[in-house]
Parts: C-alpha cells; structure tokens; sequence
C-alpha cells in the first residue's frame, strides 16, 4: 500500500472556507480597496458556482476575519473591509494568551528591531514629531510617588516606543514593534511588575530617551542606533531583576548581565 500523506491545508478547508479564499484572491486581483463594494451575492453566486448557504457563510466567514463589512439599507451590502491595528493586536495577542511570553522573549525581539528602526529614523523627523515624543516623555519626567503613578508611567514609556514605531515607513516593522510594546505593557500590569518602584529603570530610561531624541534629531544614525541597543540591554536586564523580586524567584547567577 502507499503510505499515508497528510492532507494539504488547503484539501482540509470546507466549502465556505474555499470559497472565503477564493474570494480574497479575486479581491486582490481585481485591486479592490476598504470601502470598495463587491458584487451582488447573486453573482457571487454565478461567479463560483455555489449554494446561496455556501455564498452566505463564506461571507461570514470574511467578516470574522475582519476582511469585510456589511451595510444593510439603501446603498448597502459586502465591502471591502480593513482589518485596524488595534484589531489585529487584539487577534495575535489571543494566540499569545497561552503561550506564557517571558521578559526575556519579549527583550529578545525588541533587541533586533528597535536599534534598527531608531537607525533608520535618524535625520528623518520633523520638529512636530520630535515634539509628540517629548511631549510623551513629560509624562513620567518625575519619579512615581505611588505604584499606580508607576504603572502608569511603565505604560506611558511604551508609548514612546510605539509612536516612534509609527512614524517608521515600513508596515511590517511599525507592527511588530507597536506588538511587542502592547504586551510588555499587558505582562507589566498583568504581573503587577510596578508595585514596587524602581528608580534606575526611571531614570535609566528617560536618559537614553533623551539621548535617542538627541541622536535622531542630528541624524546620527550610528549614535542612535547605540543608544538604542543599549536602552534595550539595559531595560530588559533591570525588568528581569523587578519581575524576579517580585516574583520571589532569583535569577541564576549566570543571568544576570
């Protein structure tokens, strides 16, 4: 007898999910954009041979993926729909739900990105820009007096991070690390990873903050980009120690950089 072969992902798709790819296909053939309205579901229905069910869950099925929108009433029906950051957050940070992300999964990736988008950046900011960031960085310009005063500046620091992250013209970076701010933010809450202030990490951070705007602002990428590598190194080591004490765990010897 042959052996057994694993069905392929798409053979594993019921009728509605083929049909919910196929109609992605033709949308991104055609071009079509958010706000774009598509056929009738009769033609659909024409279009790829289906029972009107089929057509219908299909369409469901877009919609649960954030990919289309239906209007009812005059000048409705199915549009092309864009699925927003905060929406597409929200759906991976669901799979990482499970997943028990340390400080340290985390640090790695923002080691390898964040240096590389503050290069990048370097030169390119108008003075608007570099205001925004400062004006986040007033935030917690002053040490916290109380854990919630420290929480929230813990939150507000990430901000500074993603709206750096915002101004960066490729997608997929301005994603990723817009990402990993989010569930830095989501463990330091979650963990309560604030309780206990933490001047250095304070202090720290608002001078390589300061010392980033400095090198962006001269559009020096080489400057910025060591500043940034070594804001990295040196929050995730001193996040690591907070969530230890806080935790009461202590961290091996040879971890701690």
């Amino acid at each position: 007898m042959p052996p057994a072969t694993t069905p392929s992902r798409h053979e594993r798709l019921s009728r509605p999910q083929h049909v919910a790819e196929a109609i992605k296909t033709w949308v991104m053939e055609n071009g079509w954009q958010p706000g774009d309205r598509l056929p009738s579901e009769v033609e659909l229905i024409d279009r790829f041979g289906m029972a009107k069910g089929t057509i219908r869950e299909a369409i469901r099925i877009l919609e649960a993926q954030g990919l289309v929108r239906s209007r009812t009433g005059p000048g409705g029906g199915v549009f092309v729909h864009r699925v927003s950051d905060e929406r597409a957050t929200a759906l991976l940070g669901n799979y990482f739900y499970f997943q028990k992300l340390t400080i340290d999964d985390i640090y790695q990736i923002r080691e390898a990105l964040e240096p590389e988008l503050a290069a990048a950046l370097a030169g390119r900011l108008s003075p608007a820009q570099l205001a925004s960031l400062r004006a986040v960085m007033a935030d917690y310009a002053e040490p916290a007096a109380s854990a919630e005063q420290e929480r929230d500046q813990h939150v507000a620091s990430l901000r500074f991070h993603a709206l750096l992250a915002d101004i960066s013209d490729n997608p997929l970076l301005r994603f990723l690390i817009r990402f990993t701010a989010n569930m830095l933010s989501d463990i330091t809450v979650s963990r309560r990873l604030y309780v206990q202030p933490n001047r250095e990490l304070w202090a720290s951070g608002l001078d390589y903050q300061s010392r980033l705007l400095a090198a962006l602002s001269e559009g020096d990428a080489t400057a910025a980009r060591k500043v940034m590598t070594e804001h990295m190194r040196n929050a995730r080591r001193l996040m690591r120690q907070q969530e230890a004490v806080l935790t009461q765990r202590f961290l091996p010897e040879g971890q701690i950089l």
